[in-house]
């Protein structure tokens, strides 16, 4: 769920899982994103839901119950934020804004989830897509931060809540700064995401690629230990805070 291009995680995830011989179905938000996608999906199937209207949740559910009968897994690669009016400060936000947000981007994991219970098999893999830090501050990321923190949580309670009658497994992959189209369109990201290079131990950014090959691992049985979990993939740049060469730049700025 959620691919946009051929630069969404989503797209990277779906190629690396077909290179494992999996069946790749799809859900994107608009009959116009499916109609932009038509090159990019050639035969793939693909549905129309709009998360943020729990029918159309329902109803992709239903349908692919028909289509397909059974699920290996689900892969959660939704997020959405209105900054029509610009960014604000976070203590500007709009009640409006903030509620529409989380529940397109945290509370639709939990509807998608309760939705497909039945067609996901008993062993299946949950994944979610979110950021490596979580307590983020950065004023050109508006409210995300928090949504995506609720997006993180409500997977590990989905982990205990299915737990009572299934080992169906839910886990997220907290990525660091990507260069994504969605990412482009955030004021103020080029320069953070070149500071997050300098960050990171070896002084190159992720790929999508390996961030889809995390979500691969944690769709596979390989991972069957791993539940409740998020996996952060960020080549190192939550701890090398103190590199000797940012310090320097900095101090002498």
């Amino acid at each position: 769920m959620g691919v946009a291009n051929r630069k969404s995680v989503a797209w990277s995830i779906t190629q690396a899982l077909e290179a494992e011989g999996a069946e790749v179905i799809h859900s994107v938000r608009s009959a116009d994103r499916l109609k932009s996608l038509e090159k990019l999906l050639g035969h793939r199937k693909a549905y129309i839901c709009d998360v943020e209207y729990p029918e159309q949740t329902a109803a992709l559910a239903e349908q692919i119950s028909v289509d397909y009968g059974g699920l290996d897994g689900i892969v959660h690669s939704i997020a959405f934020a209105n900054y029509s009016e610009g960014l604000k400060p976070f203590h500007e936000t709009l009640r409006k804004d903030f509620l529409q947000a989380t529940a397109i981007s945290a509370f639709s994991l939990v509807e998608v989830s309760n939705a497909f219970k039945a067609q996901l098999r008993n062993d299946a893999s949950v994944v979610s897509i979110g950021i490596s830090s979580t307590d983020v501050t950065a004023a050109n990321y508006g409210y995300m931060a928090p949504i995506k923190a609720a997006l993180e949580t409500a997977s590990y309670n989905l982990a205990k809540s299915f737990s009572a009658d299934t080992r169906i497994r839910f886990n997220t992959v907290n990525a660091g700064p990507l260069k994504t189209s969605a990412s482009a369109g955030i004021p103020g990201y080029i320069d953070c995401y070149l500071y997050a290079e300098k960050l990171t131990f070896r002084k190159q950014n992720l790929t999508t690629q390996e961030v889809a090959n995390t979500a691969v691992f944690l769709l596979s049985s390989a991972s069957s230990g791993i539940n409740g979990q998020g996996i952060v993939v960020n080549a190192g740049m939550d701890r090398n805070y103190f590199d000797k060469d940012v310090i320097a730049g900095v101090m002498h700025s």
